[in-house]
Formats: structure tokens, sequence, C-alpha cells
């Protein structure tokens, strides 16, 4: 069979097989010879049970998405054939446990597709090692199919399993050989997948969380706090492996309310500080939000978003949360709501969003989803020093303060920002009034001094608004249609434009990652050039459309809704915009 440059594959199997490791050893193994790799875990809420699934995407070109399609299944139990058969491509195959029918026959068919049965427990049997290394059985008989190296494949588990001891390491390692020598012995006359090799570097593996995490370390993050909630979960475990050897505060809280206060505490005492939760918790911590912004106290919230209302679908995607960010909590008080649309920019926007906290001593949301945060995206690097800690008007030493003048907090001054004393301070003692005050921070409720603090809280958007990046334009300046975005779409859209764009038609893709405050000047003179527009976003209502018609008064009126808790696949972007 001739080389192909891509190739899909797809594992399933009920929760306790191991696809969770399964898919991210298989995903790594193609990620350390400098594929590029897409993957996404699919798993249902339930404390035991369901069913699990995990698929990878590999390629030799710079990939942004999952295809509808898979040349391999790999199922360990009878609902992955039923549920994905028919995402099989021609001549693809499925891998089956030979186990689960015996004693009744195999009914399942599929025109040019190759059905291979495998007897797991008896290769495990063989091999010594327990029935729980299924899943490692299934790596070797994946990667056999592929032609691709075995031993890059040991090198991986190996690594995987260290920490778990040598005799581990070999239970997996034999189970996944005698995976691999099964299919090269038994199946010999069926024509494998072959790959192109591919001579770049290795390429690093994140996922959304991963890129926060990172960030936010490289930002000089100094206190974190959180409530476990899915999908932001996984940078709370980050953290806790990293705080001894960065010197930084893990706080596992009782809930968002003390997440939210313990951090703003952590900021005003002068550190860095951050909170990550997803909307039922961000609902919580909304009067601390509002109490960061009327004491001015710098915080960075990472939102990661999941489908609502209530608990919802607590494993699965969506960005209904957009507009709640951009309004959330009481009272007016300035923002910004930023959404990254990969890994690489969550890394470089949660630095930025460090820097705009402290600068303007204002909260800063950033908007991930289920989607991003959760599933791996290969990128080449990740450059350390790009972004340049800005830690604004925090006063660190006493003789920062001039001590011929009463210290101001709240001082009014021409671009809104007062000097900020770091905690114990001599001369910069204050108070952190959550009621409106004057520029002591005593409670003040006259009617001249509302309107002056209002103004100058206020005052900081027109410095705020020259930092803010205009939205990214993909494709050509002039194209017959526009496609409008924000966050995580970025991906399978730009996977999709490789298809949509053709001699008879053009199309381009305005991306926003900056939401608040809107970059209207930019946004509008992209819009000059447009004669047919069309919004995509995962929600019901289309909050992007109403932000954009809230702030510029344009109003679109195509748009490509998805809303089921899955993310769009590039081939339902291209069949929705050439229906509408």
């Amino acid at each position: 069979m001739a080389e192909i440059k891509a190739f899909s594959w797809k594992v399933g199997g009920p929760a306790g097989f191991g696809i969770m490791s399964t898919g991210l050893i298989f995903a790594r193994i193609f990620s350390r010879k400098g594929y590029n790799v897409v993957d996404d875990k699919e798993y249902p809420s339930l404390i035991q049970g369901g069913h699990n699934v995990y698929s990878v995407r590999v390629s030799t070109e710079k990939i942004f998405s999952l295809l509808a399609s898979v040349n391999i299944l790999i199922a360990l139990d009878e609902m992955t054939i039923d549920l994905h058969m028919n995402e099989v491509k021609k001549n693809g195959f499925i891998v089956y446990d030979s186990g689960i029918f015996i004693g009744r026959d195999f009914n399942y068919k599929k025109p040019d597709v190759n059905f291979l049965p495998v007897p797991f427990d008896r290769l495990i049997e063989k091999t010594g090692a327990p029935k729980i290394v299924k899943n490692n059985v299934a790596l070797g008989v994946s990667v056999a199919l592929l032609n691709y190296d075995f031993n890059m494949l040991k090198e991986v588990i190996t690594e995987n399993f260290k920490d778990k001891g040598q005799k581990i390491i070999d239970f997996n390692v034999s189970a996944a050989k005698a995976g691999f020598d099964f299919i090269m012995k038994e199946f010999t006359g069926i024509p494998k997948i072959h790959i192109k090799k591919n001579y770049s570097k290795k390429k690093l593996l994140l996922t959304g969380n991963d890129g926060i995490f990172l960030g936010a370390l490289n930002a000089g993050c100094k206190f974190y706090a959180a409530y476990p909630m899915t999908p932001s979960s996984s940078i709370l475990h980050s953290f806790a492996a990293a705080e001894r050897d960065f010197n930084i505060v893990t706080k596992h809280a009782e809930s968002e309310i003390a997440v939210i206060n313990m951090a703003v505490g952590a900021s005003f005492a002068g550190v860095r500080s951050m909170v990550a939760t997803s909307g039922g918790g961000f609902a919580l911590m909304n009067e601390g939000l509002a109490g960061a912004a009327m004491t001015e106290t710098p915080i960075v919230i990472i939102l990661c978003q999941r489908p609502a209302p209530a608990t919802g679908l607590p494993t699965w995607t969506e960005q209904g949360d957009m507009l709640y960010a951009v309004h959330a909590s009481h009272g007016e008080f300035p923002r910004v709501v930023m959404a990254p649309g990969d890994p690489e920019e969550s890394f470089y926007m949660v630095q930025i969003a460090f820097n705009l906290a402290e600068k303007y001593q204002i909260p800063v949301i950033v908007m991930l989803d289920k989607f991003l945060s959760e599933n791996n995206f290969t990128c080449t690097g990740l450059t350390r020093y790009k972004i340049k800690i800005n830690r604004g008007k925090l006063i660190f030493a006493e003789e920062d303060i001039d001590n011929n003048e009463d210290y101001l907090r709240y001082k009014i001054t021409d671009d809104g920002i007062s000097p900020r004393a770091i905690t114990g301070l001599r001369n910069g003692v204050h108070i952190a009034n959550t009621d409106e005050h004057d520029e002591y921070g005593f409670s003040e409720e006259s009617a001249e001094n509302r309107k002056k603090m209002m103004d100058k809280r206020f005052i900081k958007l027109n410095a705020i608004n020259k930092e803010i990046i205009s939205p990214d334009l993909y494709g050509p300046k002039n194209a017959d249609t526009t496609i409008i975005s924000w966050g995580s779409c970025k991906m399978p859209i730009l996977e999709a434009m490789k298809y949509l764009n053709t001699d008879k038609r053009i199309f381009n893709f305005i991306h926003f990652k900056y939401l608040v405050p809107f970059p209207v000047k930019a946004f509008k003179k992209f819009m000059k050039n447009v004669t047919r527009s069309a919004v995509i976003e995962n929600n019901k209502t289309s909050q992007l459309s109403r932000l954009i018609m809230e702030n510029t008064g344009i109003k679109i009126n195509k748009q490509l809704l998805k809303y089921n808790g899955r993310q769009f696949l590039p081939e339902e972007i291209i069949k929705g915009l050439e229906k509408i």
C-alpha cells in the first residue's frame, strides 16, 4: 500500500479499561517523532461505568482538528462497534475483542472494511500479565497495523509507568508486544497502513489547560486556589505537583467562594494569584469578583466552560458562558475577557492576563472550554521570555512611598491607576474597602465622591483599549464569505478552510481572542471589505453575534451553531456553510 500523510485512530471501551492512558500513549509515540497530532477524549460524568472513547489524528502536515472518519477503530466492547462502525473509512480496520463473541455469531458487516478478531484475554494469559493490561494489547495491535516502530511504543510505555516499578513496566510492554506479534503473524495478507516517515523535531503535546499552567508558572504566579470542577481540574493537579519545586502555594479549597476570596487576599498581600473553575463555580465567585473590582485588587480567573445550565453536561463542551463572563457580577466595573484558541495562545495570553490585571488593578477572565481544556495538540515550542512581566504601580519598598504625603491607595490619577502598596509597608497602611470609598479607602457615600471614583475606575479603559490586540484575520483580505468566531472554534474552522477555498469561492476568517474591551475599530475596519458573513460558535443563541451587535451595531444574519455538547468537526462546518 502507498504511503499516506495522515491517519485517524479511535479506541473505545468501558470505563476502567485504561482508555484514556491508551490514547495518550498512542498520541505521544507520534508527537515524539515530530508528527502533528490532535486528540479528543469522550467520557460520561459517571463515578463508575460508562463508555469511554479516545480519538487521535496524526499527520506529517499541520493539522488543527479531528475529522469525522477514522482509519483504525479498536473496539474493546461491542458498544464501540455499534456507535462508531460507520465512521471507519474504506479499507480501514475494525479490531475487536473476539472473546466478546464466544458462543454467538459475529454479525457485523461493512463493505470494504477489514474486521480483525483479536483474542485479547488469551494473548494476555500467555504473557502472565493481569487482564487490566488489555489496553496495551490494543496499542501493540495498532502499531503493527501502521508498520510503526515497536521500540518507540516500548519507550513511551516505559516512561508512562516509570513510577510504578519495573514489574508493572514489563507487564505492559509484554502485553503490547503480544498484540504486535499477533497482527504480524496472523494477518500477513492484509495490506497495512503506511504512514509517511517524518523527520521533523520532537513536538510538545499540550492541552489548553497545560498551556494555562505553564504560562502562569512563567508569569510568576505564586498562589493558586481551586475547587475541582471539570474541565478545569487538571490545572489544580499541575499546580499541586509543582508547588514545592516552584515555591507556589496551592490550595484545594472547600468551595469556589473560598477560592476567590483566598486568591484576592493573596493578591492584596502582593503575589500574583490565579483561580480556575467552570460555569457553576464561577457563579459562586461573583461576589468575590465584584470585591476585587471595588478594591482594585488584580486577579486572574480561568473559566473552563461546559454545557449548562445547572450541572448540565459536566464532561462535554460548549461556549455558553461568554456573555455571562462579559457581564458577570453586580454593578459596573472595568475588566478584560479573553479567549485563546489553542494551547500556544493559552500559554501566552495567560501571561498577558497577569500583566493586565496588575497594571490596571482589575479582574481578567480567560475563557476556555472542555474541547480546548482537555484535548492535546502538538506545538513546536514555547518561547519563555516572549512576554515580559509588568507589575504596574506595585510598591515593594518603604523608600518608594513619599513619607511627606499621606498614602492614598485610591488616589485619583490621570490614568485612573493608583499606587498599590504591598502589605506590611509602614507608610502604606490603608483600608481595602468594598463599600464605595474615598481616596484613603474610608467609606464615603456622597454623590460627588461616587461619581469621581466610578470615573476613576473606568478611565483605565482608555489605556486598556490601546493594549487589546485586534482580531486575527486568516486568509485573504477580500473574500466571498467571511467566517467570524472566537476561542477554540478556531481549530476546526482552520481545518475546514483547507477544503472550503477553491478557484470558485474564497473564504477568510476573523478570530476574536479579546472580547472585552471589544475591539470596535479593528472589527469595523475588517467589515468594510465583507460582502457575506457567518458567525460560528458552540452555543444556542449565538452570543458572539449579540456581543458584536451590542458594541458595533453590526448585525450578523447568518449563524452556524452547535450545542449538543460536542465540538465542531470540519465536515460539519463545510456542509453548514453550504446550507446557509
